[in-house]
């Protein structure tokens, strides 16, 4: 439960946002996948991700904007255990999330011991709406390449 700091959870209104909905968010909002990319992920059509994408959005600000609690729930799922290459930047899910990394594990692209759970944005996935798309909607704080400044100022 994702709730406002220093206030009860049962004091609380309760918005459900189910495992397919925190997938589609994670998988385009996140990873920065496209629609189409993300439906073929997910083995459905295009325009059952953006449904999907805008249920969920619309649940996530009224969560924020409202001060409610987000709860995730509605299936059964497992956590992916995704790590990254510190020296190559790859990143892979472990084939197996119920064992924990060795220390022996190494990089399937370049064989780098120096991996780590990955954390934040996906790298090498779609270029999404910070990279230029029609969006335009990023909070991040390097500029899109068109975007990025030309010349002396």
């Amino acid at each position: 439960m994702f709730k406002p700091a220093g206030i009860s959870g049962r004091d609380l209104e309760h918005v459900e946002l189910t495992v397919d909905e925190v997938e589609a968010l994670r998988l385009v909002d996140l990873e920065g996948l496209s629609h189409e990319e993300a439906a073929a992920r997910l083995g459905v059509s295009r325009q059952t991700v953006g449904r999907v994408l805008d249920t969920a959005r619309r649940k996530v600000a009224d969560t924020l904007v409202n001060g409610k609690a987000l709860v995730i729930g509605g299936g059964a799922y497992r956590v992916a255990q995704v790590r990254c290459c510190d020296s190559c930047g790859s990143r892979w899910e472990l084939a197996d999330a119920q064992q924990p990394a060795s220390a022996g594990e190494a990089c399937p692209v370049c064989g780098s011991t120096a991996i780590s759970a990955c954390a934040g944005p996906g790298t090498r996935h779609g270029g999404g709406r910070c990279r230029g798309g029609r969006g335009r909607g990023c909070s991040r704080w390097e500029p899109a390449p068109s975007d990025a400044p030309s010349g002396s100022e």
